[in-house]
């Protein structure tokens, strides 16, 4: 029976991972600072990962298979958890995000306006990591999020210890009132109380991906010894804030209210002036077969309505 660890598999989308890689049959072992319990079954280590001594001491001599790291932020994370991990497994996935390619952030290859973005946009094996930052400042990590996770994948690309995958997410969507970052909520809130809705004068489509869905391909990551380097992850089709919002005011009943920003303001979540999508076509040629968007956008709205209309439940 393969042992896989997950770090940070407590809530959401890792919660859901540990689930099914018990019903699969593995044996799942959940690392946290125990403020959640994992399902039942599933053994529980108590560490704060930043901890790099009382890391080593709460996996005692334990090896795994897989290591599916769902909470590695900064560079500094991912050197502990590469120091911690060699000799004790054999692979290591990382999720990232879709925000590696936010150009806002970074000085990125052109490409022609309108192109789903590959993975070779950013390259870990060349992205310089830079140790000394303050990555241990809330502030400054939440300000360089994406920059974080690009150096993160960067020292784990290089580290010769185990093979490393880097799962780079799309905009998660689902989960109801358990989707913690209240993006979806923003716009069932402000649609259903008639509240306007900021947006860019020419809002343009990016990707997303339902919750369930980030986790089963986290699991089958988990298992392609194949799967190595960043693999995009994301449902099929675009969605930009007016079709979202169209979603949502269809099955509310209620009309979207939009103001459109000037240049420079700040607009709501998944309001983008860019095109910001990223190519799935590397996971679907190694065999994952992704669904699409409009497959589960409705159920996803239904629930997140709900929630809405019962915020205590």
């Amino acid at each position: 029976m393969k042992r896989i660890c997950v770090i940070g598999g407590s809530r959401y989308v890792g919660r859901v991972l540990v689930e099914r890689l018990q019903a699969t049959g593995y044996r799942v072992t959940v690392i946290n600072r125990g403020s959640t319990r994992p399902p039942a079954g599933v053994e529980h280590l108590v560490a704060d990962r930043d901890d790099e001594a009382g890391l080593i001491a709460a996996l005692g001599s334990r090896t795994f298979d897989v290591v599916v790291d769902q909470v590695c932020y900064t560079p500094v994370q991912a050197a502990i958890a590469a120091r911690a991990f060699s000799g004790r497994t054999r692979r290591y996935v990382m999720t990232s995000t879709i925000e590696v390619y936010d150009p806002a952030t970074a000085a990125l290859p052109a490409v022609p306006p309108g192109t789903p973005v590959p993975e070779k946009m950013v390259d870990p094996a060349t992205w310089l990591v830079r140790m000394n930052l303050p990555w241990h400042d809330p502030a400054y990590l939440q300000a360089h999020y994406a920059e974080g996770k690009r150096q993160a994948e960067a020292v784990f690309t290089r580290h010769h210890g185990f093979a490393f995958a880097a799962v780079r997410s799309a905009h998660v969507l689902g989960g109801g009132a358990a989707e913690f970052t209240g993006r979806l909520g923003h716009y069932t809130e402000r649609i259903t109380q008639g509240a306007q809705i900021t947006v860019h004068a020419e809002a343009l489509p990016t990707v997303f991906v339902h919750y369930e869905e980030l986790a089963e391909l986290l699991a089958w990551a988990a298992t392609r010894t194949d799967a190595t380097g960043p693999v995009n992850a994301c449902s099929d089709g675009l969605l930009d804030v007016y079709g979202l919002g169209a979603v949502i005011a269809a099955q509310s009943d209620r009309k979207a209210v939009y103001r459109r920003v000037a240049a420079g303001e700040p607009a709501s979540p998944f309001s983008f002036d860019r095109h910001y999508a990223m190519s799935n076509a590397r996971a679907r040629e190694l065999g994952f077969a992704f669904s699409h968007i409009a497959d589960w956008l409705p159920g996803t709205v239904a629930e997140a309505l709900a929630a809405t209309a019962s915020p205590t439940s």
